[in-house]
């Protein structure tokens, strides 16, 4: 069990804000895309209300970027979240002569 002083609380630990993950709105923003996305393909499907072949290609359009959307932004998230501080190797060379001198 953790103690604490009385003039603090749960509270005193929240911050001002300042703290906040600025991927958490584009991460929202993602899965929602992607659920769009879903439910908008699992609504048009030919079998049940056979319409245009015009609406479905429209609709499956639709559907396709709406997810294609939400997984950019979740994999933009992702790489954001377990980015490295600092490069854990140097720049690669460039071209053939920009190799390191082995002998130095």
């Amino acid at each position: 069990m953790i103690t604490r002083p009385s003039g603090e609380g749960p509270a005193a630990d929240a911050g001002t804000g300042s703290t906040t993950d600025p991927t958490a709105i584009p991460a929202a923003a993602g899965l929602g895309l992607l659920s769009l996305g879903g439910w908008l393909l699992t609504t048009t499907r030919p079998w049940q209300k056979p319409g245009s072949p015009l609406t479905l290609a429209l609709d499956w359009t639709a559907s396709g970027t709406l997810m294609l959307c939400g997984l950019v932004l979740l994999a933009r998230c992702i790489r954001a979240v377990h980015r490295t501080a600092e490069a854990p190797y140097a720049a690669p060379a460039t071209g053939l002569h920009d190799q390191p001198d082995p002998t130095a």
